[in-house]
């Protein structure tokens, strides 16, 4: 059963689909911000009890909103986000939170901040302000969330995860909690000539030390009052097509390099603040990504 209703200004839809874990509050013209920020569709998912507790609740903020709770994307693909939060909620693993899945519009160009062959590039940083400050400040207003950077997410995998990265280094005032699953930090590096031209053998095409990505933001990241609890993962396969032999070979390597540099010039601390997990049967995919998220959810919302 599907409800209308209005909530600061913005048109909505109840549904349940009968999830132990919650239900949806769907925005699919989410208009907010500045009059350059073009409408999104938003899946919000509620815990089950919210209506009739007066619990505050973290807030995960999650990229390709589209493919977090229903199939959809390239590949028709979903995480299926509810299934995994009911599993830890009977469970007792972790807190009740609220999950904002923004669906991406030209996800290619919302994604990088550098160019990427073949593709449209470049709105990065609109679309890391737009989360920060339009969907999170309606989120916060509309929703009982707690609101502080410490228990405010931002999720994402592949070029949703190179967003994640860059959207809580650019704003951590308002995220210090971020997830990166086979993360696109190899954008602006490795995607800048052919790709049959690249080694696949770990090489790399310039430093990841000196890119835009991480000195944009380093201010974050050299400072221990601002730096965000990181979490990392790629995983092994190389088998099935473009996406393992290429994709998520540069992730691994650029996420090895990413760890590295946290670690050597930020001070990052293994299983403190930063959290890596190499998956040895892992691919580029959402099946794989679904697999780890326990994980990650444990690591930022245990009891």
């Amino acid at each position: 059963m599907a409800e209308q209703f209005t909530k600061g200004g913005q048109e909505a839809w109840y549904h349940d689909r009968g999830h132990w874990a919650g239900y949806f509050h769907t925005y699919d013209n989410f208009n907010i911000g500045s009059p350059n920020h073009k409408p999104h569709r938003v899946h919000i998912f509620l815990p089950r009890n919210y209506e009739y507790s007066h619990e505050h609740y973290p807030v995960i903020y999650m990229n390709d909103g589209d493919t977090a709770f229903f199939p959809g994307g390239e590949y028709h693909k979903s995480w299926n986000m509810a299934g995994i939060l009911t599993r830890l909620y009977l469970g007792n693993q972790i807190r009740k939170v609220i999950v904002v899945a923004i669906c991406p519009i030209n996800r290619d160009y919302e994604y990088t901040h550098a160019p990427v062959w073949g593709s449209e590039w470049g709105g990065l940083e609109h679309y890391s302000n737009y989360v920060a400050e339009s969907v999170k400040g309606f989120v916060d207003s509309n929703y009982r969330t707690i609101p502080d950077p410490y228990n405010s997410m931002v999720l994402g995998s592949s070029h949703g995860g190179l967003a994640a990265f860059y959207t809580a280094t650019r704003h951590p005032n308002k995220f210090r909690c971020v997830a990166a699953l086979s993360p696109s930090f190899w954008v602006g590096l490795d995607s800048t000539i052919d790709f049959s031209l690249l080694e696949l053998s770990g090489s790399f095409l310039g430093s990841l030390e000196y890119s835009a990505l991480l000195l944009e933001g380093s201010n974050t990241l050299k400072d221990p009052s601002l730096q965000p609890k990181i979490y990392l993962d790629w995983g092994l396969i190389r088998e099935g097509g473009f996406h393992n032999s290429f994709i998520e070979e540069r992730a691994t390597a650029r996420g090895r390099e990413m760890r590295d540099l946290l670690i050597r010039d930020f001070g990052y601390r293994y299983n403190e603040n930063l959290f890596v997990v190499e998956d040895g049967i892992g691919q580029h995919s959402e099946e794989s990504w679904s697999g780890r998220m326990e994980n990650v959810l444990r690591i930022f919302f245990s009891w």
